[in-house]
């Protein structure tokens, strides 16, 4: 299931999750004008490389970060999907830790998904770029702090189009839970193969863990309410004095549960 956008707004303009998908983009536009000119050399001396990371972590420590902004040319729909899910899923998890935390937390779980996927193959030497893992820390943290929050997806099976229509809804647990399951089965299959390249599931998995944990750490303190979704709808508009009350940004969320419907 491909997630195309979800439905909770935001407080204030999410300029670190721009600014993080204007710096892949641009990276990828870099790389793809060096095909033929010298590109595999820069995404080796770029890219993390673990067997190398491994013998001098220190003059290799900047490729854990360089390499979280570097796609494969030729894997345009890479970065696409990378960029669709931080689009969707970044604004809102910036929103709650704000930009100086978010990005910390972005990074931060890009070293992890870095990590996870060196101590599976501590002897690769294929260079590993994309910021996969990273996302995936983000995409955790959304699943985290709204599991109830409706995606819209385009529907995978093309016969229920008829009966259903190419797009519907649902909760963010499912999808963030099969992105999940499958980069978990993904990873089990390619044991043994992390050496020779391939898809980085496991610093799918290992960013996506971290996500998880590093989420509840780093959300300020006194916690600003972050969830206008106490349900699977958004809270009703109440009469009277609060008559221009807008559920987006309720003032006092504590008094406007949501409607029912829970998932």
């Amino acid at each position: 299931m491909i997630p195309i956008r979800d439905q909770l707004p935001t407080r204030r303009v999410p300029v670190v999750t721009y600014a993080l998908i204007a710096a892949n983009v641009l990276a990828f536009i870099w790389e793809a004008a060096l095909v033929g000119v010298g590109y595999e050399r820069v995404v080796f001396d770029w890219g993390l490389v673990p067997a190398r990371f491994l013998q001098n972590p220190v003059i290799e420590l900047p490729t854990i970060f360089t390499s979280m902004f570097m796609h494969s040319p030729e894997g345009w729909w890479h970065l696409g999907g990378n960029m669709l899910f931080l689009w969707i899923f970044g604004d809102n998890v910036e929103d709650v830790l704000g930009r100086g935390r978010y990005l910390g937390f972005y990074l931060l779980s890009g070293i992890a998904a870095a990590l996870a996927q060196i101590a599976i193959g501590p002897g690769s030497v294929a260079p590993m770029v994309g910021a996969s893992g990273a996302i995936a820390g983000v995409v955790a943290a959304y699943g985290s702090l709204y599991p109830r929050s409706p995606i819209l997806v385009i529907n995978p099976i093309l016969p229920l189009w008829l009966f259903m229509g190419p797009l519907f809804t649902l909760p963010a647990w499912v999808i963030i839970g099969e992105f999940f399951l499958m980069n978990l089965l993904s990873g089990v299959q390619s044991l043994g193969y992390a050496a020779a390249g391939g898809v980085a599931f496991f610093a799918h998995l290992g960013g996506f863990v971290a996500g998880l944990v590093l989420v509840r750490l780093m959300l300020p303190r006194p916690q600003r309410e972050h969830d206008p979704w106490a349900g699977w709808q958004s809270p009703p508009r109440l009469p009277g004095p609060e008559a221009s009350y807008d559920p987006r940004f309720p003032r006092h969320p504590g008094r406007y549960p949501g409607r029912s419907g829970r998932w």
